[in-house]
């Protein structure tokens, strides 16, 4: 990451998600900086948003910064959030890649089931190929492995996909070490996307097996800074350094960890999401790194 601006964010013409760098996942360059498109959609990540225009505007926007990574999934709304990216976006500008994810049922605000079934995985990529208006999904993201199914089976589902041409690449959500190389028997897995912050670090042996075989890691809920932002930590004192919020310290240090780390900060708002984006211009030194990582270890 540069930033021939300073050590601050950047701002104005040099606000763009460039700055984070880039990841190939596997023949797709995206900037390392995405952006999550669970929260343009209502309360409970149910139904469509109070103000749907704003939700298009933010869309917009997003491109208009140089992030060409957009994440979303069928269960946002349901399916509201990917209408609103096709509404918004169609025909998508060259390089912005849309990822999906499939394979949960949502029978109410706040209620998430898992569905496995190949049936259900097939109807899944049929619908967002059709809301999305794509003939191939570029990332579709297995949700959750269903503990129900044999996992080779969904699995195997989505290689059939593949094969079929309707999937570019494939991503696996909230896994194991063991279900990544279970997975990759079957068929090739360029990301994983496992809950993973400054707060929360849980999946620090799968985001080290991504670096060690090159795959893509997209921390959800990747802005928790929690205790970290109080006075005297050193969130803090880098924002102050920086001209900073703590929420853009949170994902400049994320860009930092790891050159596999792709984070996706999510926002109903613009105004929220130009500051995310700023991120991708602080430039953290190697003492400010070690300094909240410490900070942040399980006590």
């Amino acid at each position: 990451m540069t930033n021939p601006a300073g050590r601050g964010p950047a701002t104005g013409a040099k606000l763009n998600a460039s700055l984070a760098g880039t990841f190939a996942l596997g023949d797709l360059n995206v900037h390392r900086l995405g952006f999550g498109a669970m929260r343009i959609t209502g309360a409970g990540v149910w139904g469509m948003p109070s103000n749907p225009e704003e939700a298009r505007r933010v869309l917009r926007r997003v491109v208009d910064l140089g992030v060409n990574l957009i994440d979303t999934a069928d269960s946002y709304g349901p399916e509201v959030s990917e209408q609103l990216i096709a509404e918004a976006l169609h025909p998508y500008p060259t390089g912005v890649v849309i990822a999906t994810k499939g394979g949960f049922q949502r029978p109410g605000p706040g209620r998430w089931v898992e569905d496995g079934r190949p049936d259900h995985l097939r109807e899944a990529v049929e619908g967002s190929l059709r809301r999305l208006r794509l003939e191939r999904i570029d990332l579709y993201q297995l949700h959750r492995i269903d503990p129900k199914i044999p996992a080779a089976d969904q699995f195997a589902t989505l290689a059939e996909l593949r094969r079929q041409g309707k999937i570019r690449h494939i991503g696996l959500s909230e896994v194991t070490t063991a279900q990544i190389q279970a997975a990759r028997g079957v068929l090739p897995i360029v990301s994983v996307q496992n809950r993973y912050n400054l707060m929360d670090r849980g999946w620090e042996d799968v985001l080290e097996y991504c670096e060690r075989e090159g795959l893509g890691f997209i921390p959800w809920y990747p802005l928790a800074v929690g205790r970290l932002a109080e006075e005297g930590g050193p969130v803090r004192a880098a924002a102050e350094r920086h001209g900073a919020t703590s929420a853009q310290i949170a994902l400049a240090w994320l860009l930092h960890r790891s050159p596999v780390m792709l984070p996706i900060p999510g926002t109903s708002s613009v105004r929220h999401l130009e500051e995310n984006v700023a991120a991708a211009g602080v430039v953290l030194d190697r003492d400010e790194v070690e300094a909240i990582g410490r900070a942040a270890s399980p006590r």
